[in-house]
C-alpha cells in the first residue's frame, strides 16, 4: 500500500517532465519564428528607407525643374501678373 502513493508521485513527475519537454520544443519553435519575423521587419525597414531616399531624390529633381521653369518663364515674360 505504501508503493501506490510513491508510484503515483513518480507518474505525475514523468507527466510533468514530458510536458516540460513539449514546452521546450514549443518555445524553441517560437524563438525561431520570432527571429524570422525580426529579419523580415529589418528587411522592410531597409526597403522603406530605400523608398524614402528615392522620394527625396525625386523631390529634389522636381524642385530643380520648378526653378528652371520659373527662370524660363521670367526670360520669356510668361509670368502671371
Amino acid at each position: 500500500m505504501s508503493d501506490a502513493p510513491e508510484n503515483l508521485v513518480l507518474e505525475y513527475l514523468r507527466r510533468i517532465h514530458g510536458d516540460i519537454g513539449l514546452l521546450r520544443e514549443d518555445v524553441r519553435n517560437l524563438r525561431e519564428r520570432v527571429a524570422g519575423l525580426e529579419t523580415e521587419v529589418a528587411a522592410l525597414r531597409r526597403d522603406f528607407a530605400d523608398m524614402r531616399a528615392g522620394f527625396v531624390r525625386l523631390e529634389h529633381r522636381v524642385d530643380s525643374m520648378d526653378a528652371r521653369i520659373e527662370r524660363i518663364e521670367r526670360r520669356l515674360d510668361l509670368q502671371d501678373a
